[in-house]
């Protein structure tokens, strides 16, 4: 029987987080512009038992070297990068929030090497960098760094904002840490790295099986966009999560849990 047990890892220039059979069909989860690997314990425990569960530490977290230049696209390369390094052949990604993003970014190079993608409470575009809601975006997030906050005095006030409804407490203690922790450099170059993103052009050419998972709570990535959005893509499914904000697998991890294991069962054969 395989460890479900999350253990911490490293593969050249990346640290992550795996549960189970080195063997097995691998299953990454790419967490926010405020999270960690350590974010998706839960959910590592809850599929150790079947899949080679992974999260990793996004290039500037936790022991994961940064980059030199910060973009979405240069986060995909990464991706492709950290696969290279696990060996982890036919994936199944799934990109929460900017982690999404940079799952769309890398399936227009990598169309087929995917086995499915869940793409779970993100946006296929964040749009120019002078338009009034992306600048008030930004101002927001950043703004409080300039004026000398840490990320540690912010997280608290960050996490609120991002949840919806009756949020599971261990949950919220662990995005809290995951968020004061994460480097303020870091925070800083994915806020302005989303500046630009724009993948809707590509969303008809996705070509592996596909959910999207929203919040109806979620205010940054909102449920009726990402409804929306899934009617691009060929064949996706579409779920929702009721009184659910940004933060899905740390806010309800079992309801989080049930939505994605429905689609694995869909998607992939049951053991023998």
């Amino acid at each position: 029987m395989p460890d479900p047990t999350p253990t911490t890892m490293k593969a050249g220039l990346f640290a992550y987080e795996a549960a189970g059979d080195p063997k097995a069909q691998p299953l990454l989860f790419l967490h926010g512009i405020g999270g960690a690997a350590r974010a998706w314990r839960n959910q590592l425990s809850a599929f150790g038992n079947r899949f080679r569960a992974m999260a990793w530490d996004m290039p500037g977290y936790g022991g994961s070297a940064p980059l030199p230049n910060v973009s979405i696209a240069a986060l995909a390369d990464a991706l492709q990068e950290f696969l290279q390094q696990t060996g982890a052949t036919k994936p199944i990604l799934v990109g929460h929030s900017i982690g999404g993003m940079i799952v769309q970014q890398w399936l227009t190079r990598h169309k087929r090497d995917a086995h499915a993608v869940v793409l779970a409470q993100t946006s296929p575009a964040f749009g120019k960098a002078d338009g009034d809601w992306q600048k008030s975006f930004i101002a927001a997030r950043l703004g409080p760094l300039v004026r000398g906050e840490t990320m540690a005095s912010l997280a608290p006030s960050l996490v609120k904002e991002l949840v919806g409804d009756d949020p599971d407490a261990d949950g919220m203690a662990l995005a809290r840490d995951c968020m004061a922790n994460v480097p303020a450099a870091s925070y800083r170059a994915m806020m302005l790295a989303l500046i630009g993103f724009d993948q809707r052009g590509a969303l008809k050419d996705i070509s592996v099986p596909t959910l999207f998972l929203s919040g109806s709570k979620d205010n940054n990535a909102p449920a009726p966009m990402m409804a929306k959005t899934a009617t691009y893509v060929p064949g996706s499914r579409y779920v929702e999560l009721a009184g659910v904000g940004h933060l899905a697998n740390l806010e309800r991890p079992d309801a989080f849990n049930e939505a994605l294991g429905g689609f694995l069962n869909s998607v992939v054969a049951p053991s023998p």
